[in-house]
């Protein structure tokens, strides 16, 4: 018999997060930590009400991929290249320190009576500081939308050294399981990375010449450009995760970008604004909250778990702030950089259970690792929020500027609502 609890699953993700989202906002916290604390909460690890199913699980991805293809859309491609060489350094800096960090950290405490893994104790080490590189930009992403910064010269680092971050994050992880498990071939899995920038560009530039010729040709009933834009941003996505490895969220960001400079932008954006902030960005938050399941932990291991979150959020921010500096970023947008780097999210749990199948991390170690997750994914939008705080004498400069969106908002609305 077919099940229908699905609807259930779906109507308590809703309801929670939006109401959690209220409560965080009435505490000057961004709407994402009520999403977040929803799933924790309803989830395994707390009133065990909700978990992990096939439904969640695939909805939240799309849910992601929305996200990450808005991002895009509403990104300055003169921001994004200007920022390029500065994303680079920020996320080549921001992933050796936590590296080091991580496996400075488990070096300490890690041994052979405390390990079940197969890996040598070395590599095991190696891993965790993998797992400490990751960075979860939708979490990031979702808070910079919020708070109308997303495109600030510090929104645009955080977003480039993201990206970079994941690609990187990939090459650390195959070199690591490749001394593992002799199967994996690390020349093929660069190569396929390499590939993959040139069938996007490639792909992307011929789409971006079609989509532009037809959409001078229709002014009336423009909801086809926003069907089209979407499968577009889904076959790309499809295309990375499936035949070269990479993260389908790179693909569909990558997707966003290209479509980014057309005249209907705002219109298609704003169309898929009102679908994620209904459905998708609300399975998607609550999901990394319902994955969290929190093993038994000795007093050893508990402060392993405190000692990694320490290291987690100081290794990213000095990481990351660094290379900000080093590319001429003020103190204050260095701080943002590294603020908006923090979160780990989902991407360190994948990390994570990859590394436990090839056998490079002990069973004792995932607790730590889910804590840790958890706390940073929380974390992050609440220090973005205190960075990207106004100072008193650029008041005028921040109202004037909300008052220009504002307008711009309505101006788009009402011309989008005339054309459709």
């Amino acid at each position: 018999m077919h099940s229908y609890n699905f609807l259930l699953d779906l109507a308590l993700i809703l309801i929670s997060t939006k109401l959690f989202g209220l409560i965080t906002k009435k505490f000057q916290m961004p709407q994402v930590v009520g999403a977040l604390l929803a799933g924790l909460i309803l989830g395994p690890a707390m009133l065990k009400i909700l978990k992990e199913t096939d439904f969640i699980t695939q909805v939240s991805e799309i849910g992601v991929i929305v996200l990450m293809f808005t991002a895009g859309l509403e990104t300055d491609i003169k921001e994004l290249k200007k920022s390029g060489k500065a994303s680079f350094v920020i996320a080549l800096i921001g992933v050796i320190v936590p590296l080091l960090g991580g496996f400075g950290l488990a070096a300490f405490f890690n041994n052979d009576s405390l390990s079940d893994a197969n890996a040598s104790i070395f590599l095991q080490n190696i891993f965790i500081g993998i797992i400490l590189t990751a960075t979860s930009v939708s979490i990031s992403v979702e808070t910079l939308k919020e708070m109308g910064k997303l495109n600030t010269r510090a929104g645009n680092a955080i977003l480039g050294a993201a990206i970079i971050d994941d690609i990187l994050g990939i090459v650390a992880l195959t070199i690591v399981t490749s001394m593992a498990d002799a199967s994996v071939n690390i020349w093929m899995v660069l190569l396929k990375v390499v590939l993959f920038f040139v069938f996007a560009g490639g792909a992307g530039f011929v789409f971006y010449l079609i989509f532009t010729k037809w959409l001078k040709r229709y002014h009336k009933d423009m909801r086809r450009f926003v069907i089209v834009a979407f499968v577009f941003c889904l076959l790309l996505s499809y295309c990375a995760e499936v035949f070269f490895g990479v993260a389908d969220i790179t693909g569909a960001f990558i997707a966003g970008v290209i479509l980014s400079n057309t005249e209907r932008t705002k219109y298609i954006a704003s169309r898929f604004e009102t679908l994620s902030y209904m459905l998708l960005s609300p399975m998607f938050f609550a999901s990394i909250g319902i994955k969290v399941v929190l093993p038994d932990m000795d007093w050893m291991i508990i402060l392993f778990a405190v000692l990694l979150v320490i290291v987690a959020v100081l290794t990213k921010i000095l990481g990351c702030g660094i290379g900000a500096k080093l590319c001429k970023y003020t103190n204050r947008e260095a701080l943002q950089i590294g603020a908006g780097m923090i979160s780990r999210g989902e991407v360190a749990l994948i990390v994570a259970n990859k590394g436990a199948a090839v056998g490079l991390m002990s069973s004792v170690f995932f607790g730590p690792v889910v804590i840790m997750v958890v706390i940073t994914t929380i974390i992050a939008p609440i220090l973005l929020k205190i960075v990207f705080r106004p100072h008193k004498n650029d008041t005028n400069e921040v109202v004037s500027n909300e008052l220009a969106e504002g307008y711009e908002k309505v101006i788009t609305y009402t011309s989008t609502e005339r054309n459709s």
